[in-house]
């Protein structure tokens, strides 16, 4: 297994010995910006390091990584190669019988599907919260997110694109015409559901947000245009220096190919 870890920044001191002396952080990726908040150092008094299994572009693992980063959880990370078949093996199938990135072991629990993860996440660590205190607006934001991750991000799985190349012969411009048209139609929807906050469940990044993100992420690298939806890309702006998520983006993952 390999282990990626970051060093904090130590605050009003820039040098190498101050990084060196901080505690490690572990995080998916050798990140640009530390992300360390109180949650973090309780974690890591108690010595918790979860493994996560995952591919640098899968849209589950990246909404993990973030829930991760939010919660300033540490972890080691193991990529999963999904163009060369890993996930097909059996080695990977013993923990993911479904042979679905992401997965989360910690100790001798070994968690799947991603909003799983990070409902389980936000219930073992509250703090940060994912999502509000009030049960509706609880509702609400599992919805919105729900809308992305089982309704508009499904369609365009690998597999399913996959399957579509090799059981229908679609060219490269109808599977981009595919993946568009499926991200439009949820994309619209989610405008008229999306109030003027900052984020979906008030002044915080959320379950929403882990969701969000990585679906424009895929948008973007297929072309479309997110100022065409103004709320999701306030959304988007307001969680682009947010270091919990410029640490989760594919770029920065040590399996990344960008």
């Amino acid at each position: 297994m390999k282990h990626w870890i970051h060093f904090p920044r130590v605050e009003g001191d820039t040098s190498r010995q101050a990084a060196a002396d901080a505690p490690p952080i572990l995080f998916a990726a050798g990140t640009k910006n530390s992300y360390c908040p109180t949650a973090c150092l309780k974690t890591t008094e108690k010595g918790i390091k979860m493994e996560l299994h995952g591919y640098f572009r899968s849209s589950a693992s990246y909404r993990v990584r973030i829930g991760l980063n939010l919660k300033g959880l540490q972890y080691d990370y193991t990529p999963v190669n999904l163009l060369q078949g890993e996930q097909r093996g059996d080695t990977y199938r013993k923990l993911n019988p479904q042979g679905l990135v992401p997965a989360l072991v910690d100790g001798r629990t070994v968690l799947t599907q991603s909003l799983a993860i990070l409902e389980w996440l936000d219930e073992q660590y509250p703090e940060p919260p994912l999502l509000p205190g009030d049960p509706l607006k609880r509702a609400k934001v599992r919805a919105l997110a729900y809308s992305v991750a089982c309704d508009i991000q499904p369609v365009q799985n690998l597999r399913v694109l996959q399957y579509l190349q090799s059981e229908y012969a679609i060219s490269d411009k109808q599977k981009i015409h595919w993946i568009q048209h499926w991200i439009h139609e949820g994309f619209t929807a989610l405008e008229k559901q999306l109030d003027p906050a900052p984020f979906a469940g008030g002044d915080k990044p959320g379950l929403f947000e882990c969701c969000l993100i990585p679906q424009i992420y895929s948008a973007q690298r297929f072309g479309m245009d997110i100022s065409e939806y103004p709320a999701i890309h306030r959304i988007m702006n307001a969680c682009s220096d947010i270091a919990a998520f410029v640490d989760a983006r594919p770029e920065n993952q040590p399996d990344s190919t960008l």
